[in-house]
């Protein structure tokens, strides 16, 4: 999120408006609902997590125990039983 300084986009007179309720403070604006992204759809990481995940689980079908894939991923136990649980739910 980056800030934009609001003389450079508002008129004067909502600034004005504004200003009768945050005087000098930073305030956030968010999105219309119909221009708002779902968490990681600016960039690929929801599938390189899903990849990850699936790997996971691939390996743990293979006979891998779960301090194996801690030390392999470098995730917590608790996260490797999570991804598993999660895994097997969708199978």
């Amino acid at each position: 999120m980056s800030y934009k300084r609001a003389e450079h986009i508002l008129p004067a007179e909502i600034i004005e408006l504004i200003q009768n309720y945050v005087d000098g403070e930073s305030i956030y604006i968010p999105r219309k609902d119909n221009n708002r992204r779902e968490w990681g759809e600016r960039t690929n990481i929801r599938n390189e997590l899903d990849t990850r995940n699936q790997q996971i689980y691939d390996d743990y079908q293979q006979g891998y125990e779960i301090i194996e894939l801690v030390k392999k991923y470098f995730l917590s136990e608790k996260s490797i039983q999570c991804i598993i649980l999660k895994m097997k739910k969708t199978v």
